[in-house]
């Protein structure tokens, strides 16, 4: 692996307007003077493991080499849910093993140490207590081997797959919604035909602005993941879509219900 980079990024559901994103970079910087923090967001909703997941899946591999990524929504905090660190992709990342650290521990030759938590650790933020002191250490050039235990198993992966069935349709399910009211599914990179949802057929295209204003159409995100969107609209509203909602796609089109 590369010298580690004096850069770090901060990812949690925490908002800023209790100063808990502020301690953790209190102890960062006190024990990694210069180190340059980088905030991805601190408004995941809360709790939303699933989000957070989503979330460090957009930009885990777009920063350098060396990095190294917190990711702190922990609902489990202080009970017998394992601490990690893990190296992936030549990046290195720390956070809870609740499936949040998915898409890195799923990368090719991803390998994880279990985080002893200290004694003095509040069981209410291992982020400030675990997390950031481990993520000091690493960008001091800290190897995993220094921090923890080998972890192989059992790591959480929380990965929902798509399936394609006899009918030749793919099967899946909506895994978010968007501030802008799109729903995610985890269909990866199918384009073509049609996708149903909630008993609504909906044609596919190519970006937003090749649906009419206020349609309801499929279309390929930037992350590679199939959603459903109302171009100047919300679509999650507009049909009442919720998470884990079933989709199928098929590659021949067929008309139901068209939205627009």
């Amino acid at each position: 692996m590369p010298s580690v980079s004096p850069l770090v990024t901060l990812l949690t559901d925490f908002g800023t307007a209790d100063g808990y994103v502020g301690e953790m970079k209190g102890v960062i910087k006190s024990s990694a003077p210069g180190v340059e923090i980088v905030d991805i967001t601190h408004d995941l909703p809360p709790q939303d493991v699933e989000s957070g997941r989503l979330a460090l899946a957009r930009y885990w591999r777009r920063f350098p080499e060396g990095t190294v990524h917190v990711v702190v929504v922990d609902p489990g905090v202080g009970t017998d849910r394992a601490a990690i660190a893990v190296a992936s992709a030549d990046r290195l990342l720390v956070g809870p093993d609740n499936g949040v650290l998915s898409p890195a521990l799923l990368a090719p030759g991803a390998r994880a140490v279990s985080l002893a938590v200290p004694r003095e650790a509040s069981p209410t933020f291992h982020g400030r207590d675990v997390f950031a002191p481990v993520a000091a250490a690493l960008l001091r050039g800290a190897s995993l081997s220094d921090l923890g235990t080998p972890y192989p198993s059992p790591i959480v992966r929380r990965t929902p797959v798509a399936t394609r069935r006899s009918d030749g349709a793919l099967h899946g399910e909506i895994i978010a919604i968007d501030r802008f009211g799109n729903a995610v599914t985890n269909c990866f990179g199918v384009f073509g035909g049609s996708l149903e949802v909630a008993g609504t057929v909906l044609p596919f295209v190519r970006t937003y602005g090749d649906a009419a204003p206020g349609a309801v159409v499929a279309l390929i995100g930037s992350s590679g993941l199939v959603e459903i969107a109302e171009h100047n609209g919300n679509a999650a509203r507009r049909l009442g879509l919720t998470r884990g909602m079933a989709v199928r796609i098929q590659r021949a089109a067929t008309a139901k219900r068209p939205v627009s």
